[in-house]
């Protein structure tokens, strides 16, 4: 199951009327969205959604029939187990696509973040940034990982040379394994304008 399947069901299995929406999918051979509603209560619209949605995951069977002519659909279980299984490492894969290691980076001009250092040790502890104009200027403080905190303490002033991302990696001593979070910050500081790239 991918990650917008998983949140699917997850938001809609999580509502105050599913479990009994289930208890009639599985004492019933088949049932309408509006005998679902009348029977539980519910606007005709939630039990649909909710019979249209678990359908789209391949939970239940949807069979279009007919009365008077009239077209409408029946819906029946075609599974009496539901497990959830995600696999998390194609986020990974997202994150990470190749030669992202290898781009130019320093901190942009009048970037305007503020970098706070850690107690002891030389690292940035967290960033703030500032998000919009006037009035509607908001800040946004990023606590930092330790390997985060490293990476961004030796990060090129706008002034100097840029480095790539894998020598700043090699200089603070963050290993490889730290990548993923690493590009994630990279990412982040990049959209609100503190980094850039070249």
């Amino acid at each position: 199951m991918d990650f917008n399947s998983a949140a699917k069901l997850g938001a809609f299995i999580s509502k105050d009327y599913a479990e009994e929406i289930f208890r009639l999918l599985v004492n019933y051979k088949d049932i309408s969205a509006s005998e679902a509603a009348s029977r539980l209560s519910l606007h005709v619209q939630t039990a649909q959604d909710f019979l249209e949605a678990m359908a789209s995951l391949g939970i239940l069977v949807k069979k279009e029939v007919y009365e008077k002519k009239r077209p409408y659909f029946r819906y029946s279980l075609k599974k009496k187990k539901i497990a959830m299984d995600i696999d998390l490492a194609s986020l990974l894969e997202q994150k990470q696509p190749e030669g992202k290691l290898s781009k130019n980076i320093r901190e942009s001009k009048n970037a305007g973040a503020r970098f706070t250092t850690a107690r002891y040790d030389p690292y940035f502890s967290s960033v703030v940034i500032w998000i919009g104009e006037g009035r509607d200027r908001k800040e946004r403080k990023i606590n930092l990982t330790i390997p985060q905190g490293k990476f961004l303490f030796q990060l090129p002033f706008p002034t100097a040379e840029f480095l790539t991302i894998a020598e700043i990696m090699q200089k603070t001593g963050v290993d490889k394994v730290h990548s993923p979070e690493i590009l994630d910050i990279v990412e982040l500081l990049e959209k609100y304008g503190v980094i850039e790239l070249k």
